[in-house]
């Protein structure tokens, strides 16, 4: 589970659009209705898995699945800061380990070194939990709930603030395996969304609400349950996506526009995206986001990958 905050003026990683997250509630409750989603769920999988659908772990929106995996991170952005724009490079981490197959915690750490001022450290350690609520297979449906929270005070004095941040957190995701066969090419997108407010501790700190979403296209899905293309490694393993992560905050809205891919295997997965801001708040350039990503439940399924409780 992804567990942002804000540096610098930056828009966090974030999580949905309301229109997006309103439609791909109502397709929910349209596929499986109002009771299926407190109905008790289905047995939960490895990775984020639903019927044929993989979500994968993008890298500005948490999926909504939970799994043991690490992940790691690189991300530059240059941001408007006190003294004019800054350049912004983070190296970041986070391990999430099964408690039982539906609960999982989460540890997070990020370094981050800034221009103008120049400065250097780690931000502020984060924790969390996450729950898997609700699968449905046939409709490619996968709900979760989470709580994060960064520790204010665990990180580097010139970088990262004295108070902590509280996310209770909401994660959903459609594939559209389900579409007539007249729509059958557009069976390999899926819609991620996530919505988080952010409660800080800190006496008058300003609180954010942090959304977003992803539209993903699986090229995996097109050549296994639509039609077998032929496509040549490494493409036919490229999930072409675009996320678009917000916040918002104080009156103004803050953000960018990741376009990018994801190459993907039953181990892990790499993933690339340029980061395109929204506004100028929101940064003066394009920036970059790098991923690698481990499955550790295919990795060591009975070792590092194996719930703690059954």
């Amino acid at each position: 589970m992804h567990t942002p905050a804000t540096r610098g003026g930056r828009a966090p990683r974030a999580a949905p659009l309301v229109a997006a997250a309103t439609y791909v509630a109502c397709t929910a409750y349209a596929a499986c209705g109002v009771a299926g989603l407190i109905a008790v769920p289905s047995v939960a999988q490895a990775h984020a898995i639903a019927g044929d659908r993989v979500f994968p772990a993008t890298l500005a929106i948490d999926d909504p699945g939970v799994g043991d995996e690490a992940n790691f991170e690189y991300g530059h952005q240059r941001v408007p800061g006190d003294a004019g724009d800054q350049s912004i490079n983070t190296f970041s981490f986070e391990y999430d380990k099964l408690i039982t197959p539906r609960l999982a915690v989460s540890i997070d750490g990020a370094y981050a070194m800034q221009n103008n001022p120049r400065a250097a450290g780690f931000n502020n350690f984060g924790v969390g939990l996450k729950y898997l609520l609700y699968v449905n297979e046939p409709h490619e449906l996968m709900t979760s709930i989470g709580l994060s929270a960064e520790l204010g005070g665990t990180g580097s004095r010139a970088i990262a603030d004295n108070f902590s941040t509280i996310s209770p957190t909401v994660y959903i995701g459609k594939g559209m395996g389900d579409l007539p066969d007249s729509l059958a090419y557009l069976r390999p997108v899926a819609i991620t969304a996530e919505a988080a407010p952010a409660l800080n501790t800190g006496a008058g700190q300003p609180n954010a609400f942090n959304y977003g979403f992803t539209v993903q296209y699986s090229l995996p899905y097109l050549q296994q349950h639509v039609h077998d293309a032929g496509l040549p490694q490494p493409f036919a393993n490229l999930i072409p996506l675009v996320e678009i992560p917000l916040s918002r905050s104080q009156g103004q809205t803050t953000g960018t526009v990741n376009p990018g891919f994801i190459w993907m295997n039953r181990y892990g997965q790499f993933g690339v995206e340029a980061q395109i801001p929204i506004n100028r708040a929101s940064g003066s350039h394009v920036g970059i986001l790098v991923q690698a990503h481990l499955f550790f439940d295919d990795i060591a399924p009975t070792t590092l990958g194996k719930p703690l409780f059954q």
